[in-house]
């Protein structure tokens, strides 16, 4: 059976900045493969090109990490995602 992510509106095209904001507990994945959390502003998909690093392999371990058991609250967004626009 094939493991079960998160849906979330947040993707390749999302900047990671955004990302971290929606779904602040996905900092330490972005750390653990040396993305810039700032990085301008730029997308994820453009930033692992740019690094040579598999995008889609982040984009599964940061699913995997949202949908790990919250061990904090701080740093939740009331509902205004940036992944939600449109």
């Amino acid at each position: 059976m094939a493991e079960e992510l998160p849906k979330t509106l947040c993707d390749l095209d999302t900047s990671v900045p955004d990302w971290i904001i929606d779904h602040h507990k996905t900092l330490s994945v972005f750390r653990e493969f040396g993305i810039d959390d700032s990085c301008g502003g730029k997308s994820l998909g453009y930033v692992c090109d740019q690094q040579g690093i598999n995008g889609k392999l982040v984009l599964k371990m940061l699913q995997r990490k949202i949908k790990s058991p919250r061990m904090e609250t701080r740093g939740e967004t009331d509902g205004d995602s940036p992944c939600e626009s449109g």
